[in-house]
């Protein structure tokens, strides 16, 4: 009895859990649509604290921080919308809205063109998207081993194995993608510049040599660290090092 009432208490700690932050959602949306744009972040921070994400939530976070002229802190949500599902149109309009307002225009380091239209074609969707698409590969590739096991008529045996085979290598690029865009998504720390100006550095020093200067709202990658400095990379290629804290993690 005292288990069956702890699980009960736990069911409904969490349809509580669940229900507040809908009500943070529908105040943030009104506030939102109101044009309290401050109360709708406030709202929407709330939910993220609480521990939960959604392309959608940062989407529209992005978009209260984009009315409030607050461009560094909308491409960071855009940013961060675009990592969980990288192929939505409106995201990456907003996106590139944003990312006209800031002062860093730098073009991108041309990629080998095999390589270019390898990782095109794997953010097409997210990791989760892939992993969905493997399964459901894999369960019809099954099937129709199935049908090639037990059907008696030959014809239909063979076709059943070669779409079979097809199907499993199919299968096996989708996990192939899977890992890769978990990969990324885990390990590729990328990052927006949260100061007006900031000047790279030669190496983690403050009396080291100047190299060139970022302004804020530019996306940098992290390709190391020490103490209270980053080693970064921006599009064009250029590395250098800049204290942690004029950035936050996307």
């Amino acid at each position: 009895m005292k288990k069956l009432f702890v699980i009960i208490l736990l069911f409904i700690s969490v349809f509580s859990f669940a229900d507040d932050n809908i009500i943070l959602l529908e105040k943030g949306n009104k506030a939102y649509n109101d044009k309290f744009y401050q109360e709708a972040i406030n709202n929407y921070l709330n939910v993220i604290k609480n521990g939960l994400e959604s392309p959608s939530l940062y989407y529209n976070l992005g978009n209260a921080y984009f009315k409030k002229e607050e461009y560094a802190a909308a491409i960071l949500y855009f940013e961060k919308a675009k990592k969980l599902n990288p192929n939505d149109e409106d995201i990456l309009y907003n996106l590139n809205v944003a990312n006209s307002k800031i002062v860093d225009k730098i073009d991108e380091l041309p990629e080998f063109f095999l390589l270019n239209w390898y990782n095109a074609f794997v953010s097409l969707f997210s990791f989760n998207t892939w992993a969905i698409i493997g399964i459901g590969l894999l369960i019809i590739s099954l099937a129709f081993l199935t049908l090639y096991l037990f059907s008696k008529t030959l014809r239909i045996r063979k076709i059943s194995f070669w779409v079979s085979i097809v199907l499993f290598m199919f299968t096996l690029f989708t996990f192939i993608f899977t890992q890769t865009q978990y990969t990324r998504f885990k390990t590729n720390k990328e990052a927006i510049i949260f100061a007006a100006s900031v000047t790279v550095k030669s190496s983690p020093d403050e009396k080291s040599t100047d190299l060139f200067v970022v302004h804020e709202g530019l996306k940098i990658r992290i390709t190391d660290t020490a103490g209270e400095w980053s080693e970064i990379k921006i599009a064009n290629g250029s590395v250098g090092w800049i204290k942690t804290a004029v950035f936050r993690i996307i």
